[in-house]
């Protein structure tokens, strides 16, 4: 059944916990008294709408692409953690929408808001009260070793080439521009974003890097090397990361933690700045350096600037 050009709004929760399902349901309940068609991922449905659920609730609820296509949704609400705020820029690719993300993991680093904020967020984002930030994504080819494309995907966060053995370590080239860095055994090879640069590239010991730096990370994982450090480099780089072809060099390719590619061995892994960013809307045009803070809970007694 089609629906009229009403507003839409997506909404993605974590269906797996039960706060998620309440604030999902608190959402929907929201965006119909203020109008808005609420719509949800089909697989999302029955998880966070079956069983007890009011049944004006239910008859409220859009399915997308079934009922609302994908450029009919004008915001994505988040309820979730980073990861799923991950999932909520796979389904949103590509088209206009903006997403916005209402913490209920852990630290949600990019998340703009938290749980007890959320009937503030579903206020403001009915009168389109915010202001949208394009976050840099990059695109990801993987060649094999004849140097035919075997896949090519994207990640908002990172790509990551690990090992596919816990036992054993993987063997790679790393690249930069065109020309070879170094070589070396390691669990693995993170290239990030700078939105990235707070995930897993921080885990393993890389440079944080300000969203408004146009830049891309390349982080080796344990390497067994001299020289292994982090890398930042131009946002028009071409980085690449080869298995070296020794037998049992086997590896896989994770783009943000969400999708995965087999590597053999001779297989080539080529990142680049991509053409399509992804859309944060912000309630608050804050710094982020204040993010930092809060997010990581981190010291700043004894300091004089404010007065300055």
């Amino acid at each position: 059944m089609a629906v009229s050009q009403e507003r839409a709004f997506l909404v993605l929760a974590h269906t797996g916990r039960e706060e998620s399902r309440r604030a999902a349901l608190e959402t929907i309940a929201g965006l119909a008294r203020g109008g808005i068609v609420p719509v949800l991922v089909a697989t999302d449905f029955p998880e966070l709408l079956g069983g007890d659920a009011d049944p004006t609730l239910r008859a409220a609820v859009r399915i997308l692409e079934d009922e609302v296509p994908l450029e009919r949704i004008e915001l994505a609400i988040v309820l979730g953690g980073d990861g799923t705020i991950l999932r909520a820029a796979e389904v949103v690719r590509g088209a206009d929408a903006p997403i916005i993300g209402v913490n209920l993991g852990h630290v949600g680093f990019l998340a703009e808001a938290e749980r007890e904020d959320l009937a503030e967020v579903v206020r403001r984002a009915i009168a389109a009260d915010y202001e949208v930030e394009e976050r840099m994504t990059i695109e990801v080819v993987v060649l094999d070793h004849d140097d035919r494309e075997v896949a090519r995907t994207w990640a908002l966060n990172e790509a990551t080439i690990e090992k596919a053995t816990s036992g054993k370590m993987v063997e790679v080239v790393v690249e930069v521009g065109g020309r070879p860095l170094s070589s070396f055994g390691c669990d693995g090879v993170v290239m990030a974003t700078p939105t990235g640069s707070t995930a897993y590239a921080f885990s393993a010991g890389g440079p944080v890097v300000w969203p408004n730096i146009d830049a891309m990370l390349l982080v080796p994982l344990s390497a067994h090397a001299l020289f292994a450090r982090p890398l930042v480099v131009a946002p028009d780089s071409v980085l690449a990361v080869e298995l070296r072809e020794v037998p049992a060099n086997v590896g896989v390719l994770w783009c943000d933690g969400r999708r995965s590619t087999p590597l053999g061995p001779g297989s080539r892994v080529e990142a680049t700045r991509s053409t399509t960013p992804v859309r944060l809307a912000r309630l608050v045009r804050g710094e982020f350096t204040d993010r930092l803070v809060n997010k990581f809970s981190l010291p700043v007694s004894g300091w004089r600037g404010s007065g300055r």
